[in-house]
């Protein structure tokens, strides 16, 4: 992704690292504008050979500056798949679950420090927790990778393992961010979308407006955000990574209460108009979603950058890929949970002859009593984060690290100092 272009052991570039995922979720969002925008307008109005040419020649040079780019990039040695390390530490610790771990973390088995130093790799300490799998670093004779696995592979295990319950409350705000782009979306499509008298907004680029405030919160919050918090909180970042998802899911309830409130006033004003057919218009301006598209748009800055920084970072040397496979696979995952309630909603709320909540004519449907539901789902989603944030432990060198970067920045002058220079310079 990029981020391993960064020098750990380096204070200057691990200040750079802080503010990469902010800009590259940044580009990768102004990409989408580009989409979201002038591409539609070409494809509805010019022409979709044109629609389709533009993108492709974007790919091509997007190729060939990575070409270009490939032997100026840090190459580190690959350590197989991270996936059958962590089944290899499974595997051992089921086939000797009858054996007792020592007392002494000493006489696990461990490779030496050479063996993970001139590879550029760190090696990793005993740590208590999951002490189950500590049985895969116990000495029996058996020499077999499936059979006997050095503390540091049990402890990336350990480390992959334990972000799952992170992993798992990251689903509902990928499940609520798949409704922008559907119920949302359709909701535009019952209102008033004229822009002038020769000019109506087509309703796939309300999307954009989620990309344009997700955009502008970007730069709000690490020019200006993060500066401020990080003088009181004497963090890096500003806040933790899991304090940036935590904001997240409280906006997401706060959106789904927004769009409640929206739904029921078009809902209001179609049945004081006498509005009920599937293809009707409603006499109310489309920016009245407005509100719920730009709060999806900054709730997007703290989740999405924050989940994909947390599941890298906090990923160990070797199974940083698995990491930012766990970043997508809340986003997959959440789409078909999406998919799923809205699905199971729909059939239950039309048993026993009910009209139901959710129906092809918006107008006579109840979205209201959706968005509800939502809010609740999110609200629970997030006493459960608390819960497991509130036990998550970061790593150790993940800790040191931090504690180094507070070293390099500190103290805070009123003068601009060689480490603001720095910070100035960095993308950040």
């Amino acid at each position: 992704m990029g981020a391993d272009q960064f020098d750990d052991f380096e204070p200057k570039e691990r200040l750079q690292k802080l503010s990469f995922f902010n800009w590259w979720m940044f580009s990768i969002f102004y990409g989408t504008l580009f989409s979201n925008t002038l591409l539609i307008y070409i494809q509805d109005n010019i022409g979709w050979s044109l629609g389709y040419g533009l993108p492709t020649i974007g790919l091509l040079v997007s190729v060939l500056v990575f070409a270009v780019g490939t032997p100026f990039y840090r190459h580190k040695p690959a350590l197989g798949s991270p996936v059958t390390r962590i089944l290899q530490v499974v595997v051992a610790a089921v086939r000797k679950c009858n054996v007792a771990v020592p007392n002494d973390p000493k006489e696990l088995f461990e490779l030496s420090m050479e063996e993970y130093t001139k590879d550029g790799y760190f090696r990793i300490d005993y740590t208590p927790s999951l002490r189950f799998l500590d049985k895969a670093a116990v000495k029996t004779g058996a020499t077999s990778a499936w059979m006997l696995c050095p503390v540091t592979q049990v402890e990336q295990t350990k480390q992959m393992v334990k972000m799952v319950p992170i992993l798992v409350a990251s689903f509902i705000p990928s499940t609520m961010t798949s409704e922008m782009a559907t119920l949302f979306v359709k909701q535009g499509t019952t209102l008033d979308r004229s822009m002038g008298p020769k000019f109506d907004l087509p309703p796939a680029c309300l999307t954009a407006f989620v990309t344009i405030f997700m955009l502008i919160s970007i730069v709000v919050y690490d020019h200006l955000f993060v500066p401020a918090a990080r003088k009181y909180t004497r963090n890096p970042r500003g806040i933790t990574l899991l304090q940036r998802m935590g904001v997240d899911l409280v906006l997401h309830v706060i959106i789904m209460l927004i769009a409640c409130m929206a739904e029921r006033k078009r809902l209001s004003v179609a049945k004081e108009h006498h509005i009920f057919g599937k293809n009707d218009t409603v006499p109310l301006t489309v920016f009245i979603l407005l509100p719920q598209f730009a709060l999806m748009g900054v709730a997007d800055n703290f989740v999405e950058v924050a989940k994909l920084e947390f599941f890298y970072d906090q990923a160990p040397e070797g199974m940083k890929s698995l990491g930012t496979a766990y970043f997508t696979s809340t986003l997959g995952i959440g789409h078909f949970l999406g998919s799923f309630i809205l699905t199971t909603v729909s059939d239950i709320t039309k048993r026993h002859g009910r009209k139901g909540w959710i129906l092809d004519n918006l107008n006579i449907s109840h979205l209201d009593y959706y968005y509800t539901f939502l809010a609740i789902l999110g609200f629970l989603n997030f006493l459960f984060f608390l819960v497991v944030a509130r036990f998550y432990v970061y790593n150790q060198e993940v800790t040191e690290s931090k504690r180094d970067l507070e070293e390099t920045i500190e103290p805070w002058p009123s003068k601009a100092s060689p480490q603001d220079e720095v910070l100035k310079m960095s993308p950040s």
